[in-house]
């Protein structure tokens, strides 16, 4: 009996094992074709906020990182060529002896305008597949184009898109506006590089070690180049963003 009892025991055990693995085998499988399972239940239709954020999100990348190196502007009139890129004068002046001119005294509100404009006909483009997408997945869709806003926010690029979308196909979804969040401190940047045009514009002359003493995680270059040009190239040594600009202004003789 004592002997049954242990194999009828180790025959559970077994059991148990084997249910454990199926179970586990199961999990996996679901987790790896869950996307197929969705399209084959009919969810597998993209959030409409989730297609905007994918379609538009390297675009947005792309000209934050454009008008960073370019001194807020995408395509600089009044610049300076260094390393292959046209940087813009946000202080200047024609007189060797005389402290620069601010160039660009909103440039928070300059810079998110040229964000705004190099992105505007691929959003529109996103919203245009998106619509078609929609509506081959059988939906009845109903887009309204709006207003498109780009703000610099502390740590953060805020994109939003007041477009209304209607999405109708046996119930109604509907969107009012779509908001694509990007982690970026261009707006610190650019305020430190209006006190260093500030000080420029005032005095002639920035020390970029006192900024560097202040902000422990602020890189500040000065290259210097001839008749006054400077280039300062300010970078976040955390996250590698950074900004540049250039100043043309009084030139000192000792």
């Amino acid at each position: 009996m004592g002997e049954r009892r242990r194999i009828n025991k180790g025959g559970q055990v077994t059991i148990f094992i084997i249910i454990a693995i199926i179970i586990v085998a199961a999990g996996i499988l679901i987790y790896s074709f869950y996307p197929q399972i969705k399209t084959t239940l009919g969810g597998g239709e993209k959030n409409p906020e989730a297609y905007i954020q994918t379609c538009i999100e390297q675009d947005i990348k792309d000209a934050v990182e454009k008008v960073s190196i370019q001194g807020g502007s995408v395509n600089p009139l009044n610049s300076i060529v260094y390393e292959d890129t046209k940087i813009e004068y946000l202080c200047y002046t024609e007189e060797d002896y005389l402290p620069c001119v601010v160039q660009q005294p909103m440039l928070k509100q300059h810079t998110e305008s040229e964000i705004k404009k190099e992105i505007e006909n691929n959003v529109d483009s996103c919203f245009t597949l998106m619509k078609e997408s929609y509506q081959k997945g059988g939906y009845e869709v109903d887009l309204k184009k709006g207003e498109k806003k780009i703000e610099l926010l502390p740590s953060k690029i805020v994109s939003t898109f007041n477009y209304s979308l209607t999405l109708t196909k046996g119930g109604t979804q509907r969107y009012d506006s779509f908001v694509v969040v990007l982690n970026n401190n261009l707006y610190e940047l650019e305020a430190i590089a209006n006190s260093i045009i500030e000080w420029e514009a005032t005095y002639g002359e920035a020390e970029p070690t006192t900024y560097m003493a202040y902000y422990h995680n602020l890189k500040v270059e000065k290259i210097t180049k001839g008749s006054g040009e400077k280039i300062y190239i300010l970078t976040d040594r955390r996250t590698g963003n950074k900004f540049q600009f250039a100043i043309k202004g009084q030139i000192w003789v000792d």
